[in-house]
């Protein structure tokens, strides 16, 4: 391969790679439009809705269950869930 090859590919590559993180969720999920409640150790590995003990955005929990990652949930709801609670657990 030429070494203007490499460049052009390796800017390609940078562009694609700024416009896939730049449309990523980052921060916050938005708050519902139904009366909801944060739900705590529930969510599967990575679609918390904000905020653990290590990060502060959304998608970003490691592990499924995991105690200090929630989720919004219909009011009134979360208690019934199989290791659903309002409070935030130890990981």
């Amino acid at each position: 391969m030429k070494k203007s090859q490499v460049i052009t590919a390796s800017a390609v590559a940078a562009a694609l790679s700024f416009a896939l993180h730049a449309t990523a969720q980052g921060g916050p999920a938005p708050a519902p439009k139904f009366e909801a409640e944060k739900c705590y150790g529930v969510t599967k590995a990575g679609k918390n809705d904000c905020q653990t003990a290590n990060s502060s955005c959304a998608g970003t929990s490691r592990r499924d269950a995991q105690g200090d990652a929630w989720v919004y949930v219909p009011k009134g709801t979360c208690e019934r869930l199989v290791n659903g609670s309002l409070q935030a657990k130890k990981s």
